[in-house]
């Protein structure tokens, strides 16, 4: 069944047999490997509505992201931390209320990946 926007978040363990087969990777391992160019004047990630992460009871954000671009404050509220931000897309997809605001990176500015 299908999440529609708005539906509550809900965690689900993969079987056992899938477990198994799928490799121990370590993310930190792989992100010595970038290199980012930080664009301090304009943020390419962003809260639509703050109030709306209010609402949110499970705020998946805080456990999709690999690099923990998302954080609370100490008043609860959502930090986004877009200066270490992989652009890899889960924090769009796993937040059920499409709350989250994204753009490609000014040209020259971002992270660069590189393989060998």
């Amino acid at each position: 069944m299908a999440m529609k926007r708005g539906d509550a978040f809900v965690g689900k363990e993969l079987p056992e047999e899938v477990k198994k087969t799928i490799p121990r990777v370590y993310v930190d391992d792989l992100l010595i490997s970038l290199k980012y160019y930080v664009d301090e004047e304009q943020s390419h990630l962003w809260i639509k509505e703050p109030e709306t992460c209010n609402r949110c009871q499970y705020k998946p954000c805080l456990s999709f992201c690999p690099v923990g671009v998302y954080t609370l404050d100490n008043e609860g509220k959502i930090q986004v931390a877009y200066q270490a931000c992989v652009e890899c897309g889960s924090c769009r997809v796993a937040c059920p209320y499409n709350n989250i605001g994204w753009k490609l990176p000014r040209g020259g500015f971002g992270v660069a990946y590189k393989f060998g």
